[in-house]
């Protein structure tokens, strides 16, 4: 064999040499990322129905999903819910009925995002919408319902806001609601054009602009900026501030912050005549968009009057119109909740 022969087939041994140490090691990444990729998903969402193998981060999970479900201009509609609320005939069966018994509210039910609290939430969830999105929290079981003030509907209420942040960081804004709110008429012509921050009450004292108003933390509408990101962290970063206390009296202690001032956010709040519950109802069923069933506690007296808001507006609408403007038809609740000062 001639030394030029033997030079090209060392040369074609070192080559074919190469080519395979490179892709052993192109599949030794590639196989370890998929098993770091996969462990780091498992453990911010519920594994038993999700693939593994190709799942994205939580943080894709949740943009794609609100991509999905936004409107034009990025605009979504989010309610959280855990299993105590959204198992069958409870609490997310009469919320969605509302949307598509309502004046206009149908359409809105494509940009609604249900973000489950627990694994039997996000299973139902599946079952009934098309737009959910799995929110775990480590070592918190929001399975059971979370009674108000204690240490689970705390951590419940303080995850809520630090996730609306991060939904306002990704872009996007959104009108949140409870999930014991009713749906009547679609409330977005009833926003204020130029507020940043727009929250329902509790008791409304006749301004949109007044501080004094009590505001209500379950109905909001916040546009996505650099204002409201900042406002959402240092409403989520005052619970240390303020132990014990939940997200809604956290924010009527933070109102009056100079920082509220500085960052130049602007707040109105919402009248109950359009956006009414039962701490001040609204009285006149032709105006109102939402009906909220706060001032009560306990589920089973919530559901009560859940229907009975439903029953009243199926009345009102099957009036002819000139009945309807008459108002002879009121809510007859609070009937199995009682008018206390409690918020929830």
């Amino acid at each position: 064999m001639s030394p030029e022969i033997s030079t090209q087939i060392r040369h074609g041994a070192l080559i074919i040499t190469f080519v395979t140490l490179s892709a052993l090691l192109v599949y030794t990444a590639t196989y370890s990322h998929g098993r770091l990729s996969s462990a780091s998903f498992s453990s911010s969402f519920f594994p038993s129905d999700l693939n593994h193998s190709s799942a994205p981060d939580s943080s894709q999970e949740l943009e794609q999903i609100l991509k999905k479900a936004s409107t034009v201009n990025k605009t979504v509609i989010l309610t959280t819910l855990n299993d105590a609320w959204a198992s069958p005939g409870s609490i997310l069966d009469l919320f969605l009925k509302s949307f598509k018994l309502g004046d206009g509210t149908h359409k809105l039910l494509k940009h609604l995002v249900i973000v489950a609290l627990d694994q039997k939430a996000y299973n139902r969830c599946r079952i009934v919408h098309q737009h959910c999105y799995a929110l775990v929290t480590k070592d918190v079981d929001f399975q059971q319902e979370a009674l108000f003030m204690t240490p689970n509907y705390l951590k419940m209420m303080w995850r809520r806001i630090d996730f609306l942040r991060t939904v306002l960081e990704l872009g996007y804004t959104f009108v949140f609601s409870d999930g014991d709110i009713v749906w009547f008429r679609d409330p977005f012509p009833r926003f204020f054009p130029d507020a940043d921050f727009q929250i329902a009450c509790d008791r409304f004292l006749g301004r949109p602009e007044d501080m004094n108003n009590s505001p209500n933390g379950g109905f909001n509408y916040v546009k996505s900026n650099n204002r409201t990101i900042a406002f959402y962290k240092f409403w989520y970063s005052s619970r240390k501030t303020y132990p014990g206390l939940h997200d809604q009296d956290v924010l009527n202690k933070i109102k009056f912050d100079p920082f509220i001032l500085n960052i130049g956010l602007k707040i109105r709040f919402l009248d109950t005549a359009n956006f009414g519950g039962l701490c001040e109802p609204s009285r006149d069923l032709n105006v109102v968009c939402t009906m909220h069933v706060n001032c009560c506690i306990g589920m089973e007296r919530k559901l009560a009057d859940l229907k009975i808001l439903l029953q009243d507006w199926r009345a009102f609408t099957s009036l002819p119109s000139d009945l309807k403007n008459q108002s002879i038809i009121s809510w007859r609740v609070p009937r199995n909740c009682s008018l206390d000062p409690v918020h929830k």
